[in-house]
């Protein structure tokens, strides 16, 4: 508590005519001094209790109309304050707006003596994305004399969302599919409260299993099956390295694939699946969650997918492939190594022996682990003909390549998570096609031991500024990355979408069209 400017005049007055008395020796004039200090003392002690009857009976409250937001959203917000006691003291109550928070206009409500209630609403602008908690309210309360600044009343949080694009493509080919993303059946019949088919009783099958209005209608017993109650473990895998910057403001690759991940966590969480997250950036893994009940993972991982930011790459352009200027993505030096050496080894499916003369060597085929890269390169080391040293340098390239995907981020992120799940699990893949070896090995790891993997692809071609100028050729570059969308596609246990701008792509599929091609 302090005085205002009237109650510090009203003191030193006081004081002058103590100083007056003293020096003119009038006692008069030391009484009158005497009497304003202790009505001033009176007025502070009334002053005093005011004050703890108007906080007791103040209630604040800060209401925004909405408390999940886009950026750049304006949304009212209204501020009530109510005072049952009345008092004679006058309170002007501040909103507690966060920082990254703007209000069209100052937000103060003022509550004179004679009223109880008032309230005012403001539009309040979200520019900043992340969770923002209001502060509470600041409350000056002033009889005229004095002054006191207290806090008070709720803090409610609003999730500001960063903006997603205006209209995101999900499907093959141009054609969009119609499930829910996460959405799954258990394909076991079981005690689940699904009903699954209705079938004939068996010898063995209890009573109570037994539908009685099937059998009512059939004149024969029928027992109704039920789908298996079941939970899929899913692991999202994003990855937020520099690449998927690529788009305009608001509707980037890594803002489509947000979209779809947030989905499919919300699917999980309202089947009550376990679901667990994976950050790439291009240094490695960014963040990890292992896989656990949705209803503890499922707040934390939609904070962190919010918060996601494209990494910046190093310079490792003689390495590693860069976005150029243009847009257009130049072949990393590791993938025109693999490419050619696919090339040149063209036997593909499993290892077989050849003898040629008293030694045996293993042939390398596509389908090799890296433990059979190593077993084949030592069978090689031991021999020393004319077709030992032939292959050799082949098995040298494959193993090198073979130890340079296994330090690629995405793949060490796959692997982290699929090592650490120990068991099936679904792995959802966000990523580009900037990379697709990289991309075929990650894959395979993602579904060993049977697992299912969802890869959503967003291409490049319908990114790029200005990538759609000429048409014809986005079209080709786009049938290229459906073929590549269709080889992910054909491997067991895995299914490979496209995620991109709907419009964009109508755009390159109508081209497509107009002269007679087919994606």
């Amino acid at each position: 508590m302090y005085p205002t400017r009237q109650g510090w005049t009203v003191a030193a007055l006081a004081v002058v005519l103590a100083v007056l008395a003293v020096v003119f020796a009038r006692p008069l004039v030391l009484v009158g001094s005497a009497l304003i200090g202790a009505w001033l003392l009176a007025h502070q002690y009334r002053f005093t209790r005011d004050l703890e009857r108007t906080v007791e009976s103040l209630s604040v409250v800060q209401s925004p109309a909405r408390m999940a937001v886009r950026t750049g959203d304006e949304v009212p917000v209204t501020l009530t304050a109510t005072r049952e006691t009345k008092t004679e003291l006058t309170l002007e109550v501040s909103a507690g707006i966060p920082v990254a928070a703007t209000a069209t206009r100052p937000f103060v409500v003022s509550l004179e003596p004679a009223i109880e209630q008032a309230n005012r609403t403001r539009t309040v602008t979200w520019p900043v994305a992340g969770r923002h908690t209001f502060d509470k309210v600041t409350v000056t309360a002033t009889d005229g004399l004095f002054r006191e600044t207290i806090t008070a009343g709720s803090t409610p949080t609003v999730t500001v969302e960063p903006p997603s694009p205006r209209s995101i493509h999900v499907g093959e080919g141009g054609d969009r599919i119609a499930a829910s993303y996460g959405s799954h059946e258990s394909r076991r019949t079981g005690t689940g409260i699904e009903p699954a088919e209705l079938r004939e009783y068996l010898p063995g099958d209890t009573g109570k299993r037994i539908d009685w209005k099937a059998t009512a209608r059939h004149t024969t017993p029928y027992v109704r099956e039920y789908e298996a109650e079941s939970d899929r473990r899913t692991l999202l895998v994003v990855d937020h390295r520099s690449s998927l910057a690529m788009g305009s403001e608001g509707e980037t690759k890594l803002e489509a694939l947000r979209e779809v991940a947030l989905v499919i966590a919300g699917n999980t969480r309202r089947l009550n699946n376990p679901l667990g997250l994976v950050t790439v950036g291009d240094g490695g893994i960014t963040s990890y969650r292992g896989i656990a009940s949705s209803t503890v993972n499922y707040r934390p991982i939609r904070r962190q997918l919010l918060a996601l930011e494209p990494t910046i790459a190093a310079d490792t352009s003689a390495s590693t492939g860069i976005s150029n200027p243009a847009g257009a993505t130049t072949m990393n030096r590791t993938e025109a190594d693999s490419n050619e050496l696919s090339a040149s080894m063209s036997t593909n499916t499993q290892l077989e022996t050849v003898s040629a003369g008293e030694s045996s060597v293993s042939l390398l085929r596509r389908n090799t682990t890296p433990t059979d890269a190593q077993r084949s390169l030592s069978d090689l080391e031991g021999t020393d003909d004319a077709f030992g040293r032939t292959l050799r340098p082949f098995y040298s390239d494959q193993q090198r390549y073979r130890e340079r995907i296994t330090e690629d981020p995405l793949y060490g992120a796959v692997h982290r998570g699929v090592t650490n799940a120990q068991g099936s699990i679904w792995t959802v893949i966000c990523t580009d096609d900037s990379r697709p070896a990289e991309l075929r090995e990650t894959v395979s790891l993602a579904r060993q031991g049977g697992s299912e993997v969802l890869v959503l692809l967003a291409p490049s071609v319908l990114y790029e500024p200005g990538g759609l100028a000429d048409i014809e050729q986005a079209y080709d570059r786009y049938v290229e990355f459906e073929e590549f969308r269709r080889e992910l596609a054909r491997i067991d246990n895995v299914t490979a979408l496209e995620v991109g701008p709907t419009d964009r792509l109508s755009a390159v599929i109508e081209a497509g069209r107009s002269r007679g091609g087919h994606a």
